[in-house]
């Protein structure tokens, strides 16, 4: 299977986060996605860098100013600041009759939700090719092959129509999600991941000609808290697009291959084309984010399942991280999508 990554990717590399009330090293590291490139190449699977495809994708899933802040957002943090620091935000707003702000400073709380997303010197770089590893995926599946995975790092899936949250800044599936809509009627996107896909949800909510299904932890106790409950369905012309799948804290392969199931029934019913994965590792039993029990067997079961619906996909790294079997379970759910393929 090709894999397509763009090493630029590498260029944001936060050192802090700061969680439950401590700074930690941050997680979402430039080395996630080497392991996983390399060991996919070791595996025998092709790496192809992508090529441009622009912002058109980005603008139809995120609000354009939000897009093009990004673009500028360090140098303006250094003029406004004079120090090299990480950009973190320290004001946010509620969105209740809230105004967009000029500074860059009032601009980062606008934009972010929460300080998981410190904007860096290689942050745009970074998040700009991740985006474009999605859409390469996606423009391939286009054009006649049947599945590509997309490398994205850093990861999307919680960042919304014009928020960043999660370690997520621009929604590389949902991106993806919209640019197959040139070819496809209807697009599905199942996001398997430790944490709820909110910012897919959020960008897809009033829209049906994408189904959005989400297997989660169940998030009451549980990041991103506030987004991916079971009575959230779709609204509008989205109303019964929208399924979220929840989890219990300790579920293992059973729990997670039946939800597994059920999304995938849904996305037949709904009469999908096209699909796009939201692949979270960090279900791995042994991920340091992770509060669920899934195994290489369990990652290598939805693998099959998810190439069996005959469907031309997209896979899109989201979550896993630096856990003990991160590139094997990497490995195990791409090989078991090959094989399925035949």
């Amino acid at each position: 299977m090709k894999v397509v990554f763009d090493p630029r990717q590498t260029a944001h590399a936060p050192e802090q986060y700061f969680r439950r009330g401590a700074f930690i090293p941050h997680p979402e590291q430039p080395l996630r996605a080497i392991l996983l490139r390399d060991a996919l190449a070791g595996a025998g699977h092709e790496i192809v860098t992508p090529a441009d495809h622009g912002l058109d994708s980005l603008y139809a899933v995120h609000d354009q100013g939000y897009v093009d802040f990004f673009r500028t957002a360090w140098a303006r943090w250094v003029e406004a600041t004079g120090s090299t620091n990480p950009a973190v935000p320290n004001y946010h707003t509620t969105r209740r009759d809230a105004r967009r702000p000029e500074g860059v400073i009032g601009q980062l709380g606008y934009y972010s939700t929460d300080t998981a997303c410190p904007v860096t010197e290689g942050t745009w770089e970074a998040i700009y090719w991740s985006a474009q590893s999605a859409l390469d995926a996606a423009e391939r599946v286009m054009a006649g092959e049947r599945m590509v995975y997309g490398l994205s790092r850093p990861p999307g899936h919680h960042a919304s129509w014009d928020a960043s949250n999660g370690f997520c800044f621009f929604n590389n599936a949902a991106a993806a999600a919209h640019h197959l809509r040139r070819r496809f009627g209807k697009v599905a996107i199942i996001d398997v991941d430790t944490h709820a896909g909110n910012g897919t949800q959020d960008i897809f909510y009033e829209r049906g000609d994408v189904f959005f299904a989400s297997i989660h932890v169940d998030p009451t106790d549980y990041v991103p808290y506030y987004v991916g409950y079971p009575d959230e369905t779709g609204r509008g012309e989205g109303a019964g697009a929208n399924l979220n799948l929840t989890l219990a804290p300790g579920s293992g392969d059973a729990e997670i291959g039946a939800a597994v199931d059920r999304a995938l029934e849904a996305i037949r019913d709904y009469g999908a084309e096209a699909l796009v994965v939201s692949l979270g590792f960090d279900m791995a039993h042994d991920d340091p984010l992770s509060v669920v029990r899934c195994t290489a067997e369990g990652f290598a079961a939805t693998a099959t399942k998810i190439t069996r619906m005959g469907l031309p996909t997209v896979l899109v790294q989201e979550g896993g991280y630096l856990g003990p079997s991160l590139s094997n379970n990497a490995v195990v759910f791409l090989n078991a999508c090959d094989a399925a393929l035949g």
